[in-house]
């Protein structure tokens, strides 16, 4: 079963309805392999058909991240960019001056993950986080 279809799959058993549209959208984060900005969405979309607006695309994107199944991520500017949960758990390092993104193991967040559950009894969503500063180029 590819991606796609276990995603759709994991739909039809929380009652969704997938639609024509709902599939290309899914299928377009499936298989790009990467962080997809909604311009990049959209645009990829559009090569198989023009049924398909923006604002059906944002309600798909919401669904999907709701269920947990995309990630939801900032990278630079305010937009949100998504990638399939299986995409798989990191933290991005992005320079707020060269927009350069730097992937690092979430684990580095482990110590932060204890104190705010122990501190505070909260359980932060640290699997897919981003993190804005300057690179070491940027800072000299």
């Amino acid at each position: 079963m590819t991606l796609t279809e276990e995603i759709i799959s994991d739909l039809r058993d929380s009652g969704y309805r997938i639609t024509p549209q709902r599939e290309l959208i899914i299928r377009a984060i499936a298989e790009s392999g990467r962080h997809m900005p909604v311009e990049d969405i959209y645009a990829a979309v559009q090569e198989q058909t023009s049924a398909v607006n923006l604002a059906t695309i944002y309600r798909t994107l919401e669904m999907l991240w709701e269920e947990g199944l995309v990630h939801r991520n900032d990278l630079h500017e305010g937009k949100l960019a998504y990638a399939v949960a299986e995409h798989g758990p990191h933290l991005h390092l992005v320079c707020r001056r060269c927009k350069r993104v730097i992937d690092v193991d979430p684990d580095i967040l482990a110590p932060l993950q204890a104190v705010l559950r122990e501190r505070e009894q909260f359980e932060a969503d640290l699997e897919h986080l981003s993190l804005f500063g300057l690179c070491i180029e940027c800072r000299d």
